[in-house]
């Protein structure tokens, strides 16, 4: 018998970055409980433990709700790879944003290493579009946010009519 590997609640907290607190608070409302308890009452994690921990993380860093993430995996129809491509999405625009900034960063940092005075409109122009930069965050956000959460309901809703039509 291969015997199963478990963390105390103070290990996963080391190993997430997360505060106990906040893990038996998940306990708490029941989103993350703990394979196991030992003998002394100590919270023990399993792997898949740590697997659902990642998709509520995932799932978090979409600002989706604890509720909501409770919802979302209690769902059979949920697919965790779904989460990991709507991330990926989310992270090459985020990338392709910093990018534009980037360069025009370095255009100025060139300027300057060669004497050049800058000009008014130089700094204008980088100042635009560090505000453009700063507000399309916000604006992308908002917008990912609700494609994400039309994406993760119509995910959730096409599989539960594939799972209904399977049985």
């Amino acid at each position: 018998m291969i015997a199963q590997k478990y963390w105390k609640v103070g290990d996963l907290a080391g190993l997430t970055g997360l505060t106990i607190r906040t893990l038996r608070y998940y306990d708490q409302i029941g989103l993350l409980n703990p394979s196991e308890y030992s003998g002394a009452g100590y919270r023990l994690y399993s792997e898949d433990d740590i697997k659902r921990l990642q998709q509520i993380l995932a799932l978090k860093e979409l600002d989706t709700s604890l509720e909501e993430i409770k919802r979302i995996l209690e769902n059979d129809a949920y697919n965790p790879l779904d989460v990991l491509l709507i991330q990926i999405d989310r992270l090459k625009e985020n990338i392709r944003s910093e990018q534009v900034l980037l360069k025009e960063l370095h255009n100025v940092a060139r300027l300057m290493q060669g004497n050049k005075d800058l000009t008014v409109e130089n700094f204008t122009k980088l100042l635009s579009m560090m505000r453009k930069n700063h507000e399309n965050y916000y604006a992308n956000h908002q917008r990912k946010l609700e494609q994400t959460f039309d994406k993760l309901d119509d995910l959730l809703s096409n599989q539960k009519m594939d799972k209904e039509d399977t049985q």
